[in-house]
Parts: C-alpha cells; structure tokens; sequence
C-alpha cells in the first residue's frame, strides 16, 4: 500500500495511491488516490468515496515527523571508504531536525554558508508506533513502511564542524517521499532492494540494501535503546558509495526498487 500525504492547495490530505510503477518508478496514467479520513498513523487506514487525480493534486512529504530523523552515518563499507574513514563498530546516529523534511517536487535551497553541498540517496523507515528497546527480531512490529530520501549535507561544514549537526540541519536538507510504502520488506530479498541516484539523468549512486553494514532491524533496536521512537519518526539508513556535490539548477533523483522516485531541484537561497 503506497500512502501519499497530499494537498489541493488547502490542508494536507492522506490518501492511497493505486495502480503499478513503471521501470523507472513513476505511476501510470490511471493512477489515482483514494482518500483516507486522517493520518494513518492515528487512525488507521479508513478509506473514503472521494478519489483524485495524481495531476490534479500536490505531492508533500509522507511523513512529518512530530519528533525527529535519526540518520544512520558511514553504513555503507564503501561510502565509508569514499570517505577516508572506517566503518563504525556500531551505528554511528545524528539527528536532523523535522524542520529539514520537504517534499517530492520541492526545491533544495542551497545555503549561503556552503560551496560544497552533497547529494546522498537513501532508504527510510517510518515508524508506526511509540516503542523503546525494541529487540531486533521485533523490530518490524514498529516498522509503518518505508519511503525514499535524500540526506543533503554541506560537506564543507561537517569538515569544519567535525560533528554533523550543522552540515544537516539546514531547511530543505532532509528530502522525504514520494509516499510510504507499507508492503514492502527489504530485509526479505537475498540481494536487497536498489538505491539509485541520478544527477541531471546520470546515475552517480547505484547500491543495494544488502550492502548495509548493519541492516534495518539492527538501526531500529539500537536506535531505540538510546531514545524513545514516536510515531511518524524516521531512520535514514545510510547512504551508498558515489557521493557527490550538486550545484544550483541541478536536478537530484532518488529511486528505490518497490518504492518509486523522489525528485527534487537545487535553488539558490533569495
């Protein structure tokens, strides 16, 4: 079930999104949501007549969280590599603030205080419900689904800062959608699911979640044995090897085998 958090131009509305995914990610022409009365997270999936087309609606991120993204850092050997650094004995967490999340569709807004701003593509789990100390085997008990993101980072500030609080943190830097994906389960393929990044249509990160050093269950329970996990929280999982800067007028996509595509541009800040 694909649930897309969506507006007419008013409030936000939920809704599921029916029809298949073409090879590259994107719905077909029949594609339609079909409302749901409220966020799911609260209420559960409780569908309604009313149905809309994709063309006539806009695409916000899926999830807002309430409390917080916990991303994942160097969780990919290679990446790490990339990055002149050793892969952490354990998950290696910072937090981005909810203030970063934009949408599919929305501009990246290139900082004033950076002139080397990174693209990194990455599978993220929403969680479904309040939990703590979650043990792994239980961890997809709290796994609402999973969407697609984009962790922006000002690589010349993490350098500077040495810790990553404000190379994240800027506005528009946590990319989130292009809805979640409640049905699939990443763990369940031998060979993991792909994540792609294109930059203006030339694929820079091409990586496989079977790649990750330590897999989702693992982030979830240790995650949660430091900080209580609310619903609508996310966990970035870490990004493949190919990173790399994009620059004001680039176009950034990001797609996940069984999720689709979140594509956004880079602006200059007004």
């Amino acid at each position: 079930m694909r649930i897309c958090r969506f507006t007419l131009g008013e409030e936000p509305l939920y809704g599921v999104l029916t029809g298949e995914l073409d090879e590259y990610g994107q719905p077909g022409d029949d594609a339609v949501i079909v409302g749901l009365a409220g966020d799911p997270l609260y209420v559960g999936i409780k569908l309604l007549e009313q149905e809309y087309k994709l063309d006539d609606v806009r695409l916000l991120a899926p999830v807002l969280p309430r409390s917080k993204v916990v991303a994942i850092g160097k969780n990919y050997a290679a990446h790490a590599a990339e990055m002149a650094s050793a892969v952490p004995d354990e998950p290696l967490m910072f937090i981005k603030p909810n203030t970063s999340v934009i949408g599919p569709g929305d501009d990246i807004i290139y900082p004033r205080q950076s002139s080397n701003v990174h693209y990194e593509g990455e599978l993220a789990v929403v969680i479904g419900r309040i939990c703590r100390d979650v043990p792994p085997e239980q961890a997809t008990d709290v796994i609402h689904g999973y969407t697609i993101a984009n962790d922006v980072t000002a690589r010349d500030l993490q350098s500077k800062d040495v810790q990553f609080t404000r190379s994240k943190s800027f506005d528009t830097f946590c990319p989130l959608g292009p809805w979640i994906e409640t049905d699939l389960d990443p763990q369940a393929f031998t060979d993991g699911v792909a994540v792609q990044t294109y930059l203006n249509g030339d694929l820079v990160q091409d990586g496989s979640t079977a790649d990750m050093v330590f897999d989702i269950p693992t982030l979830v329970a240790h995650v949660s044995s430091v900080m209580t996990l609310l619903p609508g929280d996310v966990i970035l999982t870490g990004t493949p090897e190919g990173v790399g800067a994009m620059n004001v007028g680039d176009e950034v996509e990001v797609s996940i085998a069984g999720i689709g595509t979140l594509t956004n541009k880079v602006a200059q800040r007004k």
